[in-house]
């Protein structure tokens, strides 16, 4: 979609977690090495594009304190010269790129779930939204009870096994209530959760990153009309 857009799109091969799993689990010792991977990967870049809300959150908010815990005055002066300039991908699109019509076409009905890290530590407000709402054939529905979370949060979802499924639950209600025939969101980690929740009872709904809806174009959707999804697109169809 980026380089439909015109723009140059490296993927540096050296790239790996960016420690989040590490750092929330209690092995920030093992996440700092990780810390100077990334910068060391993404440093030369003009913009960096994160497809995860998550992850991006994590940057912001933990790098310069790795960076200082490291007493490495070089790596923390790269930390803060890198950071302004990474972006999650909705972030990237409105307000980096200043652009919200991105030429997609995906004539479906579609929710979208507002994830915990894009809601409430990266303020990413209505910019999905406002992407969304320029595809041409989508049809956006709001979700009941939208911010609520959907109980992934990591290992939130083993160690709170219980309570996880509780909120699963009432997410996949709402998602079931709207009629919608995809679920999306910024993160793939609720996504997997969702998807997980829908699939048990099979509800016939997928669940798609919001970056495989800017995707799709009228050439991409009468190729899937022939494929798998196609096919999934029948069944539920004839489901409903």
């Amino acid at each position: 979609m980026l380089e439909r857009l015109g723009h140059t799109v490296e993927f540096p091969p050296s790239q790996t977690c960016c420690g989040q799993m590490h750092y929330n689990t209690g092995y920030q010792a093992e996440a700092l090495p990780l810390l100077s991977r990334f910068v060391d990967g993404f440093e030369h870049a003009e913009a960096v594009c994160v497809p995860s809300a998550s992850c991006v959150a994590m940057m912001r908010e933990h790098y310069v304190m790795m960076a200082e815990a490291m007493g490495d005055a070089s790596l923390l002066a790269r930390v803060k010269a890198l950071l302004p300039r990474i972006y999650e991908f909705s972030e990237l699109l409105v307000n980096f790129l200043k652009v919200e019509d991105v030429g997609a076409y995906y004539p479906h009905s579609v929710v979208y779930h507002p994830s915990c890290h894009s809601l409430r530590m990266l303020h990413v407000g209505d910019a999905p939204k406002k992407l969304l709402r320029k595809v041409r054939g989508l049809n956006l529905i709001e979700m009941p009870n939208a911010t609520q979370c959907c109980g992934f949060g990591g290992t939130f979802a083993i160690k709170n096994a219980e309570v996880s499924a509780a909120m699963l639950s009432e997410k996949s209600r709402d998602v079931l209530n709207t009629n919608a025939e995809v679920c999306t969101a910024l993160d793939n980690s609720c996504l997997m959760q969702i998807y997980g929740g829908l699939h048990r009872q099979r509800a016939g709904v997928q669940t798609l990153h919001l970056a495989e809806i800017l995707a799709h174009t009228e050439a991409t959707e009468d190729l899937a009309a022939g494929g798998p999804e196609g096919e999934h697109a029948k069944e539920h169809e004839a489901a409903q």
